[in-house]
Order: structure tokens, then C-alpha cells, then sequence
């Protein structure tokens, strides 16, 4: 299944419309690198405003984050050289409560990618793709409004056909929260 990415650009717009404006925590912007492909992403958060205690120093919390995002492949190799990614994924985060301060975090979602191939090496065979990552970050600024975090994230089909060759990205990221 192909879609052209002006359906990719409306179906992120339509999503984002299905909440209110003012239910939006957070807007994101991730920059990345893997497999022999650049990779960008925007994104907004919503606070699941739930928080559990895990211990005295312990907290966990989480958040939805939608996002669309650009793939861009090696200029030397065969294949489509662009991919656009429309993804939403929850993510559920330790930190000491803080507003402020370090944290880990760990998400698994879904995504929809406008081609199954890039470059001339990576074959997803569907354009659906399962996301997981694992990051590490600091909140910082005075109500904790900036967050600046590394993840690691592989994209596959979890096997659902074959072949899987799935990607691999190492990313920095950037949020405000409102």
C-alpha cells in the first residue's frame, strides 16, 4: 500500500483535529540517523495526568505522542529515497516526580509508512510498522518546559511478513511543554 504524502499530510491534520487544541501538553522535534538513513519527526504530546509511585524516589507517568516524520535515504543508493511516517505511540516514563530532572522512558506504537523500501538494502514488505524505543533525557527550565532526550528506536512489522529487514535510528529530541 503506497500513499502519496499529501494523504499523509491530511490524515496527521485530521488527527491532530480529533482533540481539542487545548488538550496538547507538548510539541516535539526529533532528529535522527541510521541503517544509511536521515530521519526527522514533529510531534504532539498528551499528558496522561496520572502519575504511580514506585518507591520513595520512584515515578511513573506517560504520555501519547503522534507524530509525522520524514525519512530520508542515502543519495548514492537504489530505491525510494523518501519515506514519510505518520506514528502514534504511548510512552510510560520513570522519574523521581520532579518537574524537573532526569528521566527514563520506554514506548512501543504503531506507525504507517508511505513506502515499504529504502535505498536499495531495507525491505519493510508492509507499511505498517510496529516502533519501540528506550531514551533517556532532563527536563530542565523553570516549570520544567524544556526536555531535550536521546532515544534508540527500530521500527519492524514484528514478523507479520517477510521479508523484515525493519531500521534501526539514534535520535535527539527536543519538546516544550505548554
Amino acid at each position: 500500500m503506497k500513499l502519496k504524502s499529501t494523504q499523509f499530510v491530511l490524515l496527521f491534520m485530521l488527527a491532530s483535529l480529533a482533540a481539542p487544541a487545548s488538550a496538547i501538553d507538548g510539541v516535539s522535534l526529533e532528529l535522527g540517523h541510521g541503517d544509511r538513513t536521515s530521519m526527522g519527526r514533529v510531534g504532539v504530546q498528551w499528558d496522561w495526568h496520572q502519575r504511580w509511585q514506585l518507591s520513595q524516589n520512584l515515578v511513573a507517568s506517560g504520555y501519547w505522542d503522534a507524530s509525522l516524520g520524514y525519512w530520508r535515504g542515502d543519495s548514492s543508493a537504489a530505491g525510494a529515497r523518501d519515506i514519510y511516517d505518520l506514528g502514534i505511540t504511548p510512552v510510560v516514563r520513570l522519574s523521581r516526580g520532579n518537574p524537573t530532572g532526569w528521566y527514563a522512558e520506554a514506548g512501543i506504537g504503531a506507525h504507517l509508512l508511505s513506502e515499504t523500501q529504502i535505498n536499495d538494502h531495507r525491505r519493510f514488505s508492509t507499511a505498517f510498522q510496529f516502533g519501540d524505543h528506550v531514551g533517556v533525557g532532563l527536563r530542565f527550565g523553570q516549570r520544567g518546559e524544556y526536555d531535550l532526550g536521546y532515544r534508540f528506536q527500530h521500527l519492524s512489522n514484528a514478523d507479520i511478513k517477510k521479508p523484515n529487514d525493519g531500521i534501526n535510528f539514534s535520535q535527539i529530541r527536543f519538546s516544550y511543554h505548554f
